[in-house]
């Protein structure tokens, strides 16, 4: 699909600098396709703020103890 935008003349000279001109569809296609993903990621972030409880985890007493336990059992950490 086409698409028409306006960029400034700078904007456009950094882009050819850095995708050259025969490739700018393809790096803005990167660029938007990247940004989307992250934009979806923070919705997914934000749709998932306080669905864990603030109280009553195993960690709520000693949380640094928890941490340190949770590393000592990891197998597929070394050290």
């Amino acid at each position: 699909m086409r698409l028409h935008i306006t960029l400034d003349d700078e904007l456009v000279a950094e882009l050819d600098r850095r995708a050259g001109r025969r490739r700018r569809s393809a790096f803005l296609a990167e660029l938007i396709r990247r940004g989307l993903e992250d934009e979806q990621r923070w919705d997914e972030i934000e749709a998932a703020l306080g669905s864990i409880p603030d109280s009553g985890h195993e960690w709520d007493d000693a949380p640094a103890a928890w941490v340190r336990d949770q590393r000592r059992t990891d197998s597929r950490r070394s050290g």
